[in-house]
Order: structure tokens, then sequence, then C-alpha cells
């Protein structure tokens, strides 16, 4: 990250699992103190905390549901209360639908954009009014959106959403000291992208990038890890496609 962070305090949604743990485990061995959001994975929040806490880190796990705006703002205050302030805001929570155009119903359009978007939006509200001078709130968007992929319309509409959210936004956060990015990583070896497709289709999305494998949810956190430092202060209103030449 450059300088440590020392005392300095993070809140990451999505963080129980995947990119969101790997984010929230390199930000707390720079100093960071952090508060891992989860909406489910209790146990799994709980023993990132733990092993924060056994290499002497500070760690709050904090259940909400992004999509929900009441749970949103008490994550919030619970990060005040038990920090006393807020420097970076890792908006990494976020589902992925992927079906044919025909096979989109009514409720996977809502529940996508309403994590993806509604959640992302309102998490950087509640940031502009949390975060110290010199904060930082870091997006997540996706490499998808360039690549026009069968079934990830769903999903790619979100993200395009986020991206535009970002660039709007800087200015007026500029005002406050405030930078705001976002990340758009390419295949990532987690879960989430690896839950609905085949051996056949992962070699596929291997072929596609310039190195030949799937990205790593440490090399994503990496990147987090810039935009969040001092030296990333003159970098806002962009998004940097950390995707290992996802072509």
């Amino acid at each position: 990250m450059g300088t440590p962070q020392v005392n300095k305090v993070a809140l990451v949604t999505g963080a129980s699992r995947g990119i969101g743990r790997a984010i929230a485990e390199a930000l707390a061995a720079n100093g960071v103190n952090v508060v891992i959001n989860y909406a489910h994975n209790k146990g799994f929040a709980d023993e990132i905390v733990h092993r924060i806490r056994q290499n002497g880190g500070q760690a709050l796990a904090v259940q909400a549901d992004v999509s929900h705006i009441a749970d949103l703002q008490a994550l919030f205050q619970a990060t005040i209360e038990q920090f006393g302030r807020l420097d970076i805001v890792v908006n990494n929570a976020g589902i992925m639908t992927t079906k044919p155009l025909e096979q989109i119903t009514e409720q996977d359009f809502d529940r996508e954009f309403a994590i993806n978007v509604k959640g992302t939006y309102f998490a950087c509200q509640l940031a502009a009014r949390y975060l110290q001078a010199g904060g930082r709130i870091i997006n997540f968007s996706s490499s998808v959106l360039g690549q026009m992929i069968p079934t990830y319309s769903l999903y790619a509409g979100t993200k395009g959403a986020v991206e535009q959210i970002t660039r709007q936004l800087a200015k007026e956060l500029g005002s406050k000291n405030i930078t705001i990015n976002a990340i758009a990583p390419g295949p990532v070896n987690t879960d989430l992208f690896s839950a609905d497709k085949s051996e056949a289709q992962i070699e596929t999305f291997k072929r596609m990038m310039a190195f030949g494998r799937l990205g790593e949810p440490e090399d994503i956190a990496r990147a987090v890890l810039f935009l969040a430092s001092e030296e990333a202060e003159w970098i806002t209103g962009q998004v940097l496609r950390a995707n290992g030449g996802f072509i």
C-alpha cells in the first residue's frame, strides 16, 4: 500500500468471502482497522475477525443487507461507534445473475439493481457524510462491460451504472477532499464466478487472460490497497481495470 495506514478505519461490504475477504485481510495487514460487513455468512465473518485479531489487528463483523438503506445506516453507525472515525469505504458487495434475456425475471432485475447499484449509491451517500477529509471510496465494476458476453446483460447493466455513478460523484466529493474510484476485475477465482460454470467454460476464460489464469482475490486486493493509499490522492473518478489483460 505504500505507507502503512495505522489507526485508519475501513468498511468493506460483502467481506465474508472471496474478494471482499482478501481486501479486508490486506487492509488489516497494513495497519487499518476493518469492519467486515456480511449479509448471511456470520461464521465466515467471525473467522476473519478472529484471524485479524490474532495477527494483532482490529476488526469488527457487522451484519447488514446493503440493499436496505436502514441496514446501511446501522452499518455505518456501528463503525463510528466502534472506532470513532471512518477513512476508507470499499463497496464490494454484489451479486451476479447470468441468464439469457428471455429468462430474466422482474425479481432478478430488482434484486440485482438493489444490491449492486442501490447499495453502492447509498453507501456512497453515507460515506460522504462520515468519511474523514482525505477519505477514499472504492466501488466495484466489472471488465465484462467491454466483452459483450451472452447472458451477462443484467449484471453488466448494473456495473455500467456503478461506473457512471463513480464518475459523476468525483467532483461533488472532491470538495470534501474525498476520492472515489472503481475497480473492474476480470474473471476471478471465487465462488461467485465459478458457481454456474463448467470446467470447460472456466478454461475458456483462462485463455482470454494475458497470463493464462484466472485472477485471485489477492490480485484485486492489491489494487484496492493502491487506491486507498496516500499515493493515489490525485486519482479520482476513474475505473481501474485490474483484469490481467482480459481480452
